[in-house]
């Protein structure tokens, strides 16, 4: 009896893999074997819930962006498929809502218990970069997905379970976003400096006198930052200067014009000339 029973335990020991059990595999295959474009983690308190985050890739709309979601296995897994989910707005999916796709839930029929954590994910981002409609897909145009991919770096920020999760990913996105601010601060410090004015590119092409007044505005009341006052200023007093520039120009082009004009009326006449001295010759002859 005793040895019918160590049997017994042993023949158990040696079923089916458990959802514990295969998720700890899968883990550490994505470890061993890294997805491109694809990272994630599963909860350390819960096995059984995974987050994911999928980068967009290069010459899509969402390249640039990154998208958080979710995987819930249920406790039958692999022999029952996982609950999918994107939290991050992305323009493709509805965001906290379950995805219709052939390896969620919403079809156990076509469920293969040999899919993998990586498989799942693969296909989550094959069907994302497709237009195919499905249960939980949005439509929006490829603008409205850049302009998310680019709002996406903030908003995952917010997200402590993000933050927990991914942080050379947060690494990745502080650093992107501190390029963009010191870009911006080299646009903004450029334009106080003189380097760029667009208060004065939208006066100087109409050949009008710009003249700064006391309070640092343009004489049509544009204001002007302080650093730009010194590349603008005395213009009133300049005798050459881009103004001067541009209305030479422009006087050249109005008589350029006036020439092309003129030209235009002698040929005219030459050719009325022509005409009339024909019809006169067949008058005569006749």
């Amino acid at each position: 009896m005793e040895v019918k029973k160590m049997s017994s335990s042993g023949s158990s020991a040696r079923k089916q893999p458990t959802a514990i059990s295969r998720m700890k595999q899968d883990y550490m295959r994505l470890k061993r074997d890294p997805l491109p474009y694809i990272t994630a983690e599963p909860l350390p308190n819960n096995i059984l819930e995974w987050h994911y985050v999928v980068k967009g890739p290069e010459d899509t709309p969402y390249f640039g962006g990154y998208y958080h979601g979710t995987l819930l296995f249920p406790r039958e897994f692999p022999f029952k498929p996982p609950s999918i989910y994107m939290l991050t707005p992305n323009g493709r999916f509805k965001t906290n809502t379950r995805l219709c796709l052939s390896i969620s839930d919403f079809h156990p029929d076509t469920w293969n218990p040999t899919w993998c954590v990586g498989t799942i994910l693969t296909g989550l981002l094959s069907f994302m970069l497709e237009t195919t409609a499905t249960l939980g897909s949005i439509e929006t145009t490829t603008y409205e997905k850049q302009q998310l991919a680019k709002k996406s770096l903030a908003f995952n920020l917010k997200n402590p379970q993000f933050v927990e999760l991914f942080p050379e990913i947060c690494d990745e996105i502080n650093k992107r976003l501190q390029n963009e601010k010191e870009q911006k601060m080299k646009t903004l410090n450029m334009l106080a400096n003189g380097g760029s004015n667009s208060c004065s590119n939208s006066i100087i092409p109409n050949g009008t006198n710009a003249k700064i007044n006391n309070n640092n505005t343009l004489a049509n009341g544009c204001a002007v930052a302080n650093g730009a006052v010194g590349a603008l200023g005395n213009l009133n007093d300049a005798n050459v200067g881009p103004v001067q520039d541009l209305n030479a120009v422009k006087n050249l082009t109005n008589s350029y014009l006036n020439w092309q004009s003129n030209l235009i009326i002698i040929i005219c006449f030459a050719i009325f000339a022509l005409v009339v001295n024909y019809v006169l010759k067949n008058i005569n002859q006749e």
